[in-house]
């Protein structure tokens, strides 16, 4: 078991460079197969188990030649409720618990770590797991900003690691199918996406506190410029924040749109545009709670995001979900399942899941599809053991949560952004490129 993990952890170290092909490293998927043998048992680390990380650690204890053997929270009481949920696995090891996860990465047993933190941990914490030889997982958004996310690619590079986004649409076999038949030209040339996002949250309220005795709020914050304490903000409300946040259009949007460009076939955009605001209650969110991203994209295509976080009636039936318009009609999509419509809206073809994921449930944080968890989490053990890039491989991450947090910047400073369609960086606009990247607590700055 020993030299299997150092094999793990040093796979590719010596290699010249990174192959484009179907195997990422520089030596054959077989090979690695072989020397991996019957002893493939990948041991992971859950990091933020309070709610989304509670369910998937199970479900990463579900998989085959799979074992959950850390719990890591700064939230010392969510250990209890976790051990508790993964007694009810096919795992038959308690695993053990450790507040920082900093002592974790220097585990040398450990093979991946699976991320379920506050958005601002999400990029230094990935960054941080590769350079300890650790591959990842990691909950959307891929970073709090660009520049994390440029170099969470380059540490996934670097120290060739597999890390995956939890975009878990794109491990959906019958979305898969319907993205394929949109390439094929099912509707001909596809020219725009509509997606959207609706909910019901109320208002938000912070108030001067004391730390609570089970909570570790220093090294909650990390890698964030320090704040006082406030009831109202842990566990949730600090996605609504921009010191810790990144609004609704990361926290949700992420899902939709990555969806949208891979259906559309795009990488950067060329212009962005963002309107809304805080319009349904005055209170303490600094993000929008009604927001439209527009992103142009080079061959005349465009992508919009719609957000109602305190409306909830559905578009199309749908609280969230994607429409792809072409010149020959459109296709539709809710989750893992599509339905073509001709120019006149007649439906013409509608392909159902075989599986309980047909619809994503977008009022449930914490796990809105179990059956695309499984399916998502597999193909990121599996990209582990078959030497290959997931299904939303880092950089395919990066290309989504920038594209939203591009959407944020031009709503942060009221105009229209000119983007390079080669990296996506931001044109002739320096208030708008300070916002490329942030400021960090002294001594948390991440580095590749």
């Amino acid at each position: 078991m020993s030299s299997r993990r150092t094999f793990i952890k040093s796979m590719g170290i010596g290699a010249a460079g990174v192959s484009l092909g179907p195997s990422v490293f520089n030596f054959s998927a077989k090979s690695y197969r072989n020397i991996m043998g019957a002893n493939d048992r990948i041991l992971m680390a859950c990091i933020g188990i309070n709610g989304r990380g509670n369910g998937m650690a199970k479900t990463f204890a579900d998989q085959k030649n799979t074992e959950v053997g850390f719990l890591c929270d700064v939230d010392d009481r969510t250990f209890a409720k976790a051990i508790k949920t993964l007694a009810t696995s096919s795992q038959q090891s308690t695993p053990k618990t450790e507040k920082d996860c900093r002592k974790l990465l220097e585990n040398k047993a450990i093979d991946a770590i699976y991320i379920a933190t506050p958005d601002h941990w999400h990029a230094p914490l990935t960054i941080m797991g590769c350079q300890a030889g650790k591959h990842v997982y990691v909950e959307k958004p891929l970073s709090h900003n660009p520049h994390e996310g440029e170099l969470a690619v380059a540490a996934a590079r670097k120290y060739k690691r597999v890390v995956q986004m939890g975009a878990q649409r794109r491990s959906a076999p019958v979305l898969t199918q319907g993205i394929q038949a949109l390439h094929n030209g099912i509707i001909g040339r596809v020219y725009m996406a509509k997606t959207w996002y609706t909910n019901t949250r109320k208002t938000n309220f912070l108030k001067p506190g004391s730390v609570p005795a089970w909570l570790d709020y220093e090294l909650w914050q990390g890698p964030a410029p320090r704040q006082p304490y406030k009831d109202g903000l842990i566990h949730y409300n600090w996605h609504w924040f921009w010191n810790w946040g990144t609004g609704e259009a990361l926290n949700n949007g992420t899902h939709e749109v990555d969806v949208a460009r891979w259906g559309l076939g795009v990488d950067f955009p060329e212009r962005v545009s963002s309107m809304g605001g805080r319009y349904n209650y005055k209170d303490d969110w600094e993000t929008p709670d009604t927001q439209i991203v527009t992103l142009e994209y080079p061959g005349r295509v465009m992508l919009v995001w719609e957000n109602r976080s305190s409306n909830g009636r559905k578009i199309e039936g749908l609280d969230r979900g994607v429409i792809f318009y072409g010149e020959n009609g459109s296709l539709d999509t809710g989750g893992d399942a599509y339905t073509v419509y001709d120019l006149n809206g007649k439906q013409i073809k509608e392909v159902k899941s075989t599986q309980a994921a047909e619809k994503i449930d977008g009022r449930n944080t914490s796990s809105p599809s179990l059956s695309l968890d499984n399916l998502h989490v597999a193909d990121f053990l599996g990209a582990i053991r078959e030497n290959r890039k997931p299904h939303c491989d880092v950089e395919t991450g990066y290309k989504s949560t920038m594209a939203m947090q591009l959407g944020n910047i031009s709503w942060r400073v009221g105009r229209d952004l000119k983007i390079s369609a080669t990296d996506g960086h931001i044109l002739n606009d320096p208030e708008a490129q300070k916002l490329w990247r942030r400021t960090y607590q002294p001594g948390w700055e991440p580095r590749v």
